[in-house]
Order: structure tokens, then sequence, then C-alpha cells
């Protein structure tokens, strides 16, 4: 059994920093085929970053447009690209879920009865408690599933938009339990060290309620600050706004998904915030100059506290 810790970095299985390439599972065990179920901006730049790093390693994407998958046999994100799951899957030694999060659920029971003992699958999604335990109900004995989600992105969507170096350096959260195999868990780990990334393990449930302070909140925020601009005033703005309203601009059928499975935790999220600009708004309505500074000054102290002491 696995067990996540809370949160911190996990470096290669050599120790020190990751490096390209140097991890067990892949100087053991060659992987001959890879499939990625949703080869847009994220499944894209897995398939487009594994190519120099896995020589003869085939990888399959899945798809329902026929054009979404010309389009990444075309960029060289994927070998061979199929609108039928059997085909996609059959053979893997590691599938990979980049579709939104609420077709997850029904791929994995689609999956299934398709795939062999030994056989890996992990994820990219946003949200994590469903994920995992529609994988531990669905898949069966011998198939290992490690939900994983990489801190990586845009607010562009899209294959064309899909980059070989998306995942260089940033961090990736995956998030064992108490029936996660350890083998299954330190390949998934090696896997996105491999494309270059950091990883740390959390529960799913800390997963959710952590991400929804810092990445749900956060988008619905953006979009709620776009809605409600009047036209006449979104015309004189910045890029202060530019830059608080871009993520704004996501796939709205993927957010919905991702708001809708973790609701319990945005509503706390948003509860918090209500009550901290409840705070802004007592302060302002008395006229409380040396308030509004602190309160101002408290937000700058923990940004740069964020950002380790600098000021951008």
């Amino acid at each position: 059994m696995a067990e996540a810790s809370g949160l911190c970095l996990w470096t290669s299985s050599t120790g020190g920093k990751a490096r390209r390439g140097g991890f067990r599972y892949y100087r053991t065990m060659q992987p001959h085929r890879i499939s990625i179920l949703g080869v847009g901006l994220l499944g894209g730049s897995i398939g487009l970053a594994l190519r120099p790093r896995l020589k003869g390693c085939k990888v399959i994407g899945y798809g329902h447009k026929r054009a979404t998958l010309d389009a990444a046999i075309g960029l060289g994100a994927i070998d061979e690209g199929y609108d039928d799951l059997s085909q996609a899957v059959r053979g893997a030694d590691l599938v990979i879920l980049c579709t939104p999060v609420g077709l997850f659920r029904r791929l994995l029971a689609e999956m299934a009865p398709l795939l062999a003992p030994g056989t890996l699958v992990t994820d990219v999604g946003s949200t994590k408690r469903s994920i995992v335990r529609a994988a531990e109900e669905l898949l069966p004995g011998g198939v290992h599933f490690v939900g994983s989600h990489p801190m990586a992105g845009s607010e562009k969507r899209g294959v064309e938009f899909a980059r070989a170096d998306l995942y260089e350096g940033a961090l990736c959260i995956v998030t064992p339990t108490e029936r996660t195999d350890a083998g299954a868990l330190e390949k998934v780990e090696g896997f996105w060290r491999m494309l270059g990334m950091r990883t740390c393990r959390v529960s799913p449930e800390e997963h959710d309620r952590r991400l929804s302070d810092v990445s749900h909140l956060p988008h619905a925020l953006a979009a709620a600050l776009v809605s409600t601009q009047e036209e006449a005033s979104a015309a004189l703005a910045g890029k202060g706004f530019s830059d608080m309203t871009r993520i704004a601009g996501g796939d709205p059928g993927l957010w919905r998904d991702i708001l809708m499975d973790n609701r319990d935790n945005v509503r706390a999220s948003i509860g918090a915030l209500r009550e901290r600009l409840d705070g802004l708004d007592a302060l302002l309505e008395k006229g409380d100059l040396e308030g509004v500074r602190a309160w101002l000054e408290q937000a700058a102290q923990r940004r740069r506290k964020l950002l380790g002491g600098s000021s951008e």
C-alpha cells in the first residue's frame, strides 16, 4: 500500500534533483505503447514531450473528432489516432486520461474490460476524489490507477497549442490512497519526472480542498470579474485587468465539470472570499484609512512570502 504524505517535493529514485530519463521504470521496462485519451493541449503536449525521451514507444491518441486526431498526428504528438476506445487502449502499458473530468467515469467503465493485467492508468484531472473513487471501483484487479494532476497548461485549448516543454519545471501532484499499489505509484511519478516535472503526494481529499483555494476559486473569480464590467469600463481596462482575468478564457465545459465536481470545496472558498471582501467593505463604509492600508499591506506581505521575497 502507498500512503499520501503532506505537500512536499519528491525527487528521483536515485536521489538528488529529478533528471530526464533517470527513473527506474524507464530503465527496466521500456513501454511499447502509451495511450492518450484526449489529445488537446495537455494530451498533445505529453505526446510531443515523449518524442525525444522514449524512442521506439508508440503513442496512441483517442478522441471523437477525426480532424483533431489527424492534426495531432501531423504535429507529431501521436503516432496513431482512433475514435474507437478498444483500438486506442489495446495493448497499452500506460493509459493517460486527458479529457474533461466529466467524461472520466464513463471512459474508466468502458476501458475496464479492455485492459490487460499490469496496465497503468493515470490522468491529468483538476479534481481527484471522484476520479480516484471511480477508478478504484471500476478497474479490475491487476490494473493499477494513480491519480495525477500536472500543474501546467494555459487558457488556450486545442492540440495546435501543444508544446513539448509545457511540463518542464512544473509540479505534478499525485494522489495515492491506501489502495494504491506502491510500485505503480513509483512508476507514475517516474513518468512525470521524465517529462521534467517535480512531484509531490497528497491525498485526493486534501488535493481537492487545496486546489479549490489556489485554482478553482481563482478561475471562478476571474469569470465573475469579466462578467461584472460595463462595456464602457472594460474599454478603459489596462494590463492589470487583463492579467487578472486571463484564465477566464478557459474552456467553459471543462471548467463547468471541475467546479461542479468540487462544488463543496469551491463553495467554502467562495464563503472565505466573501468574508474577506465584507471586511474591506466595512472598512470603506467607516472611511477607515489605516484599516484599508493594513488590509492591503497584509495581502502584499502574503504575496511576497508566497513568491519567496520577490516583488514580481
